[in-house]
């Protein structure tokens, strides 16, 4: 459900318009709800109730550090893909022995810190990374646990790029090797094996493809028991999607009941990665409109954020709900393209938007809380947006808007001579 509701003909998020927001912080401007946050992290952890869980939140989906720290009070744990974000996790009062380092691109630095820092586990991903932690491991006297990442070959049915579980993705270790590798751990005396995860994909929109993957981490963990290795934990990923247009994504609690069913026998506590699922419709990209610009083909509202603010419509073709602020009853209703300033015919947030709008009004576009400030940039030498944490009546600055300073302070000009002929 979205945080947003119309009270009066303008557009709120819990008891402050964004018309105030865009008064205070300008545009183009993330707006969180500390209230959705809060709720759809404990929704999570409530419908796991009675079984042993950790709900590790996928740092990637949104990684600033205010929002980490709502869900660190929480005694959340994380999944993290670099050394940034166990930096960012730590920053906001995080516990490393509740981090989950994930990614198939692990460098021997961030394995070193990450050892150093005490988390609570690897997923390991290929077996020449398994090499170089046992060699980092045993360089630092030390051991490491690890969690094999399996490639279940499982369809999440989902966007391509976000498909994460078939044997043609990068992702984790192919199903049939996981058992010759785990004969092999003898002769890794660094390494300590404490579960078996999985992660197939992103906005999954049905519990098919997570049952299919359960069962296969359970067959594997049976057979592993059978072999007198023990495991204290499975790790299912995350994945679970949300509604953007007309999808209709399965209930936490019905998601629950079924991997609860499914692990009750079983003496293992299951770790969930949610990231989507808990900061997706928490926020929204509030936007100006600059122009309104009609041809013979198409009407565009040419608005202040573009592509590098928010990119997944230009990457995945993605559809969010854009909003009018002020709702116009005066207005004629017409068909708008909502794209943006960057030099780019991708560069758009919404196209056929049925919309009674103007020049200069505001526009949000809805269920931006996930991937949406992460994946931007400074494209186009463009500065990215504030972000501001709504908590009933208080607005939080949480990330100041950037400057032109900021975008070239960590470069140099290099002054040479040139040399006589």
């Amino acid at each position: 459900m979205s945080c947003l509701h119309y009270q009066e003909n303008k557009l709120f998020i819990e008891n402050v318009s964004l018309e105030e927001v865009a008064q205070h912080w300008g545009t183009p401007t993330y707006v969180y709800s500390r209230a959705a946050l809060e709720n759809n992290w404990s929704t999570f952890d409530q419908a796991f109730k009675g079984c042993r869980h950790r709900i590790c939140y996928a740092v990637k989906a949104n990684s600033n550090i205010a929002i980490l720290n709502l869900f660190a009070n929480k005694q959340s744990s994380f999944d993290i893909v670099s050394l940034g974000e166990l930096e960012r996790v730590i920053a906001a009062g995080g516990d490393p022995k509740k981090v989950v380092f994930s990614g198939v691109g692990k460098q021997e630095i961030e394995i070193e810190q990450a050892l150093k820092k005490g988390i609570l586990c690897f997923d390991v991903e290929s077996e020449p990374e398994l090499v170089r932690i046992q060699k980092i491991a045993a360089k630092l006297n030390t051991t490491a646990n690890i969690a094999f990442r399996v490639n279940p070959n499982v369809d999440p049915r989902t966007h391509s790029y976000i498909s994460t579980g078939l044997s043609e993705n990068k992702f984790g270790i192919d199903f049939n090797e996981i058992i010759p590798l785990c004969q092999r751990l003898t002769t890794f005396p660094n390494l300590k094996l404490i579960g078996l995860a999985s992660h197939i994909g992103s906005q999954i929109v049905e519990l098919a493809p997570f049952m299919l993957a359960i069962d296969r981490l359970l067959e594997l963990y049976k057979t592993l028991q059978s072999m007198g290795i023990s495991l204290s934990h499975i790790n299912i990923g995350g994945g679970l999607g949300i509604a953007y247009r007309n999808e209709q994504p399965p209930a936490i609690h019905d998601y629950a009941a079924i991997l609860k069913e499914k692990l009750a026998p079983y003496p293992v506590e299951l770790i969930l990665e949610p990231g989507r699922s808990i900061v997706g419709n928490a926020g929204i990209l509030l936007t100006r409109i600059e122009y309104l610009k009609h041809t013979q083909h198409k009407n565009f509202a040419i608005v202040d954020a573009g592509m590098n603010d928010l990119l997944r419509p230009a990457l995945y073709q993605a559809w969010q709900a854009i909003l009018p602020v002020t709702l116009r009853s005066t207005t004629e209703i017409k068909s708008y393209d909502i794209a943006g300033p960057v030099c780019e015919s991708a560069d758009f947030l919404g196209k056929n938007r049925e919309l009674a709008i103007e020049a200069g009004d505001l526009l949000a576009v809805d269920t931006a809380g996930a991937y949406g400030f992460s994946m931007s940039s400074n494209y186009n030498s463009r500065g990215r947006a504030a972000e501001i944490l709504i908590d009933g009546r208080e607005m939080h600055n949480i990330r100041r808007r950037e400057t032109i300073e900021d975008l070239f302070a960590a470069e140099n000009i290099v002054l040479s001579t040139r040399r006589a002929s």
